[in-house]
């Protein structure tokens, strides 16, 4: 990086996380700093695309995923990004009325009510493609599958399948389930079990298979 995009990148950061421990030297950053930056690069602690107007999500380790998502809305603004703009913003409304429903209106959700919320969204997105490549609209499809992506960057490592299948069978021997009847309360269990790492359809069709 030259010396101008370093004291640029350098600006966004502070702008960004508030981190104000990064300090530009008379002619641009001094060496330490520039470590610093490298370094927060390497360890993924900053945007890899370009140094100025990041539009991917910064994940802090001391903020919510509520949190975080404001934080992103922010990002989205500065990056003039379309489509993360357009998703964040509905997100962070879904995120607010799910908190509003549960707690009231100071409320907020923890990650694990709010990685729910995020696979809700994700899922209408997936039901739109759907219906869109039906109706042969790839073009309305192609947008859906963008806002997916961006919403897909807020969920947790995916469990393996062999992990899903055991958790099933964990959950099912537990509550004695061996009815369809059950499987609304046996699929609430497995959605706080998965906290967020398995798609409720893999769920449902592993629990759907050992119920009779």
């Amino acid at each position: 990086l030259r010396f101008e995009e370093i004291d640029a990148f350098a600006r966004d950061w502070v702008v960004i996380t508030g981190d104000e421990n990064i300090k530009l030297g008379h002619r641009g950053v001094q060496a330490r700093t520039l470590r610093e930056i490298r370094n927060r690069l390497v360890n993924g602690q900053a945007p890899q695309n370009t140094p100025n107007c990041p539009s991917e999500p910064l994940i802090t380790p001391s903020m919510s995923l509520t949190q975080q998502i404001a934080e992103d809305l922010k990002t989205a603004m500065k990056a003039k990004d379309t489509v993360a703009l357009n998703v964040v913003r509905a997100l962070k409304s879904a995120l607010k009325y799910g908190a509003i429903e549960k707690f009231g209106a100071d409320g907020e959700l923890e990650d694990a009510d709010a990685i729910l919320v995020i696979r809700k969204e994700i899922k209408k997105r997936q039901d739109s493609v759907t219906s869109y490549e039906s109706a042969a609209r790839q073009d309305l499809a192609d947008v859906e599958k963008a806002e997916i992506a961006v919403l897909e960057k807020y969920l947790p490592a995916a469990m393996s399948a062999e992990d899903l299948v055991k958790l099933v069978e964990s959950v099912l021997a537990e509550l004695g389930a061996t009815s369809k009847k059950e499987m609304g309360n046996v699929m609430k269990v497995l959605q706080e079990r998965s906290e967020g790492r398995a798609d409720n359809r893999a769920l449902s069709s592993e629990v759907a298979k050992r119920l009779q």
